[in-house]
């Protein structure tokens, strides 16, 4: 609340052109803080504020800025109000505001960059989309083992100011070679005249350039780091992934995954930004799909017309039927997903996961079946064959809903499909199916007079 009441006075200083007041506020806060304002601003508002900003200070803002924003910026600039920014900007974040802006506004980023940093951006742009070369920056701390700490400490002061990290340093030969590791805290537990070669660490983990995004985050969450160096297929070093990276890389992906298993096109546009024709071409395929698999369930219902009129009271437990088992086999897919997604579960796994939903579902049933034959036993006390019917076909449905549930994620990741897709709406459709079937099958065995 507090710090929406300072957007509020914010917004009414910048409606009364009172800049001055403005800027004096803006400078002692966060950058985030800044660009969370800017986005809110008029766009002709956004720009002059913008420009007001310190140097310094002003592409780290625009670090933090949506690429519709950040080009509203790059329109209402100068060429060398651009160019400083895209000087000051690391080359990952360069990257990542590029792949998003219109090509017209690319070309004059990148006309304005200098040589260098034009060369970096367009090799880094090369890099295949969700690959570790396309999320890496080049500003890190290089040394050569024949250094001494001395030496490597005056490397650091000197060429430091505009690297990502300078915790970890990394150690290469003549030809880049990646050779060690070694950290600010291992030079500061010894002496000037130690040599980086005996303190390094040469069991490094690394990435390749193609290597894919995900696996680079995976990286992270297992072995708890803050950057990550990325070589060549001949072991050069060309850069780094620092851990602000692979933190937006799990968020997008676990977003990516949400939406496939909500049944949905994944976008990469915040909810409030997409077109609302955008956003329903993304959700009306799968919905086409599920409509259309879903038309199965009625044609069951159809093939067991005969039984549900000679005896209507089947039909009431359908809801209960269809809903518990489709529950019960998004638990257990969900479940999959995610013991895959944070690689705890495997392909060869699946003997053992199966096995296990097998025993848990078996305790469901047990339980949910009990309740059941007890309620439909109070409510329904002339039919004892009836209740029997439902119990086991609810326990039959439970069982294979939640191994159905478990197994086609682990089918689709042999495939060679995204595991998310056979999520809640695919698996309930299934299930629907498998459940109808599972109970009419069993009333016209114990059932006299139907089927």
């Amino acid at each position: 609340m507090e710090e929406q009441y300072h957007f509020d006075e914010w917004m009414e200083l910048a409606e009364n052109r009172r800049f001055r007041e403005l800027k004096a506020q803006l400078v002692e806060l966060n950058e985030a803080d800044i660009a969370e304002f800017l986005e809110q601003l008029p766009q002709e508002k956004s720009v002059v504020v913008f420009r007001m900003l310190p140097k310094e200070q002003a592409a780290d803002v625009f670090a933090f800025l949506p690429a519709e924003v950040q080009g509203q910026i790059i329109n209402g600039i100068t060429d060398t109000e651009l160019k400083n920014i895209v000087e000051d900007l690391y080359v990952d974040d360069a990257v990542d505001m590029l792949e998003e802006l219109p090509a017209t506004v690319v070309r004059r980023v990148l006309q304005n960059a200098a040589p260098d940093t034009r060369r970096l951006i367009n090799q880094f742009l090369n890099y295949p989309e969700n690959s570790a070369g396309s999320i890496m920056t080049a500003e890190y701390i290089g040394l050569k083992k024949d250094m001494t700490v001395e030496q490597a400490f005056d490397y650091i002061r000197k060429n430091g100011v505009d690297k990502e990290t300078i915790y970890i340093c990394y150690v290469t030969d003549a030809q880049r070679h990646l050779e060690g590791v070694v950290t600010v805290r291992d030079l500061l537990m010894h002496s000037y005249e130690t040599v980086i070669g005996a303190v390094m660490d040469d069991n490094v983990i690394k990435a390749v350039t193609t290597d894919d995004r995900e696996d680079v985050a995976d990286s992270f969450n297992k072995y708890d780091l803050i950057a990550l160096p990325v070589v060549d297929h001949e072991n050069r070093l060309v850069g780094i992934i620092t851990v602000d990276d692979a933190v937006d890389v799990m968020e997008q992906e676990a977003t990516e995954d949400i939406e496939k298993m909500a049944a949905m096109v994944p976008s990469d546009q915040p909810y409030l930004k997409q077109k609302v024709w955008v956003m329903a071409r993304n959700r009306i395929g799968w919905l086409l799909v599920l409509m259309v698999s879903s038309m199965i369930t009625g044609a069951i219902l159809a093939h067991y017309e005969q039984a549900f009129a000679a005896l209507p009271l089947l039909v009431t437990f359908i809801p209960m039927l269809t809903d518990t088992g489709g529950n019960a086999g998004s638990q257990s897919s969900t479940s999959i997903i995610r013991g895959m997604t944070l690689g705890e579960i495997q392909l060869r796994d699946l003997p053992r996961v199966v096995w296990k939903e097998t025993r848990i579902s078996f305790l469901c049933g047990v339980v949910l079946g009990l309740v059941n034959f007890i309620r439909l036993i109070l409510v329904y006390p002339g039919q004892p064959m009836v209740c029997l019917t439902v119990v086991l076909s609810l326990f039959v449905t439970i069982l294979l809903a939640q191994v159905i549930g478990c197994m086609l994620p682990l089918i689709a990741e042999k495939l060679h499909l995204d595991p998310a897709i056979m999520a809640a709406p695919l698996i309930t459709t299934i299930v629907d199916a498998v459940s109808l079937v599972v109970y009419f099958q069993i009333a016209c065995s114990l059932l006299s007079g139907i089927g």
